[in-house]
């Protein structure tokens, strides 16, 4: 079971998001950097909630895509 993410988390996570789709990979590493960037995040705990955040919802939009081309080349 994963750690329950506090609101503030998740809804900046979603901004960032769609402000700046392209910019997000599923690396979170790579994601933690675009995060400092482009937020004014207090500390660096919060900084690498965010990032994980959103590296596991562009894992989940990667997925939920392979899954709905799978769905399609079958029929």
């Amino acid at each position: 079971m994963g750690r329950v993410k506090p609101k503030f988390i998740k809804s900046l996570a979603e901004r960032l998001i769609e402000a700046y789709p392209d910019k997000f990979t599923d690396s979170f590493e790579h994601n933690k950097r675009v995060v400092a960037e482009l937020a004014d995040v207090p500390s660096k705990t919060v900084r690498n909630r965010i990032a994980g955040y959103i590296t596991r919802l562009i894992k989940r939009r990667k997925a939920e895509e392979a899954q709905g081309r799978a769905g399609l080349a079958v029929t």
